[in-house]
């Protein structure tokens, strides 16, 4: 069960949509179209060429509002560091501590806004505890850079959106599931080339794509393990020569472990997006491929399938049509989805170790990949129980030759060697003598007459006893409730 912290933020990362897309009443952060005189944490003695400043901060005011919560966790638990190795007095962590579990409840709540003239969220946080709390607010970025702070951020918000998306590919699943026990019975032609060739089922149907998503979520439960290790004390890349305590701020964020060479911490940019695009890629693979079976079950040449006149679109000139097109966006998205590796490869490839700007452009691809995911996930589960199968699909004579298979294997545990059986068979389709049996006999795992539905229930349970999200809800709970 998700802690009160836990379903804080999931309500806010709920509230907000992408690139202006809102869909409740707030949004985290008010945005400038204009941008004067940013307020920097590496502010120097000259000002920045406008147009410079513009190009280069981009899309990240934007985009920070994503990050905002988990900003302020990282320095909830940095200060807290920082008093234990003497940089901070008691009373300034404390006091400290205090204003940012106040704003972290204005950044769930949507009401943290970052100012025209300050260029990020990580800016707008100092500023605020500065104008407060003075000195012990100017205090608080020793020991680490906007680098790993970023990469800290990125971490803890991704942990939070694998979170949700398994929850919602669980979701899926079970809707499966229950789809594939209900419609068990009933077939339906199996297809290879296109073209017609055994009998199939929905129950074989809707559990192929249930079981699927169980390798989806491995390849995803690998991806979390990944991101959950606190590159918090990497600084710029090199470490310091403060005497931080990284085994404290890993505790305290809910971390598994840390990344523990300095170089390597920083190198996780990047390679942090590749990972998490191919789990995204991964999960889209499956769903665009049970859309693309949709719109072709859908359509008159098929009729396996139907949905309620509400959850189709109409023609402006064709009075007739029922269009699926909730089923081509969803396959349209994961294909988009799937193309999200190669554009992670391409921002990042052979850029040397190190800190480069290019990385900022990641959030422009992955921010709103994640959201495009979670809504696939989301209008499946929500559309498939209403569909309506089609129960005779196989009463039409055009399929009867789905079981000719049937026929080659009963002849064969007659006592036919396999090849004669399958000639004769071939012979008898070729004179149209054909008689397709009336009844069916698949008995092994998996099959037609025995879905293992069970077992597939069993490994989806092993999986998700894989993923630590108690322990990192109650960390973070523990981290914004301690006063």
């Amino acid at each position: 069960m998700a802690t009160d912290a836990g379903k804080g933020l999931a309500e806010a990362q709920r509230r907000v949509g992408f690139g202006g897309r809102i869909y409740e009443t707030h949004t985290y952060f008010f945005i400038s179209s204009f941008i004067p005189s940013i307020m920097k944490l590496w502010q120097k003695s000259y000002t920045v060429d406008q147009q410079i400043e513009t190009f280069t901060v981009g899309q990240d005011r934007e985009l920070d509002r994503y990050l905002a919560p988990y900003d302020i966790l990282g320095s909830l638990a940095h200060i807290r560091m920082l008093e234990k190795i003497g940089l901070l007095s008691s009373e300034e962590q404390q006091q400290l501590s205090a204003k940012l579990r106040q704003l972290y409840q204005q950044a769930i709540e949507g009401d943290l806004k970052i100012e025209a003239g300050v260029e990020d969220i990580h800016s707008q946080v100092e500023l605020l505890l500065t104008r407060e709390l003075g000195d012990a607010g100017k205090k608080i970025h020793a020991g680490r850079s906007r680098n790993d702070q970023v990469l800290v951020d990125l971490r803890l918000y991704f942990r939070a959106e694998l979170q949700e998306i398994v929850a919602l590919t669980e979701r899926l699943f079970t809707t499966l599931m229950q789809l594939a026990g209900r419609h068990r019975h009933i077939l339906l032609p199996g297809y290879t080339h296109f073209q017609a060739a055994m009998p199939s089922s929905f129950g074989l149907w809707f559990s192929a794509y249930a079981e699927s998503l169980v390798d989806d979520l491995r390849l995803l439960q690998s991806v979390y393990h990944n991101i959950n290790q606190n590159p918090l004390g990497s600084a710029a890349g090199y470490g310091t020569s403060f005497p931080l305590d990284r085994h404290l701020t890993t505790r305290l964020l809910g971390f598994e472990d840390l990344n523990y060479n300095v170089v390597h911490a920083q190198m996780g940019r990047g390679k942090t997006e590749l990972f998490l695009s191919y789990a995204l890629a991964a999960i889209a693979h499956s769903l665009g491929k049970m859309a693309s079976d949709v719109v072709l079950y859908v359509s008159q040449n098929f009729s396996f399938l139907s949905f309620p006149d509400e959850l189709t679109t109409g023609s402006s000139i064709m009075p007739h049509k029922k269009n699926p097109d909730v089923f081509e966006l969803i396959r349209a998205r994961c294909n988009y989805l799937q193309s999200l590796p190669v554009q992670v490869s391409q921002l990042t490839t052979s850029l040397p170790s190190g800190y480069h700007r290019d990385f900022q452009l990641l959030k422009e691809s992955i921010f709103p990949a994640i959201q495009h995911l979670k809504d696939c996930l989301g209008i499946l589960t929500y559309a498939l129980p209403q569909a309506k199968v089609n129960p005779s699909i196989l009463a039409d004579e055009r399929y009867q030759y789905l079981f000719s298979v049937e026929v080659v294997n009963e002849l064969v545990l007659q006592g036919v060697p396999f090849r004669e059986a399958y000639r004769q068979v071939g012979q008898q389709i070729a004179e149209k003598e054909f008689e397709p049996p009336q009844e069916l006999r698949h008995t092994h795992e998996g099959s037609l007459g025995n879905l293992s539905l069970e077992e597939i229930e069993q490994k989806m349970e092993k999986v998700m006893e894989g993923f630590p999200f108690g322990e990192v809800e109650k960390a973070v709970e523990v981290l914004v409730g301690e006063g």
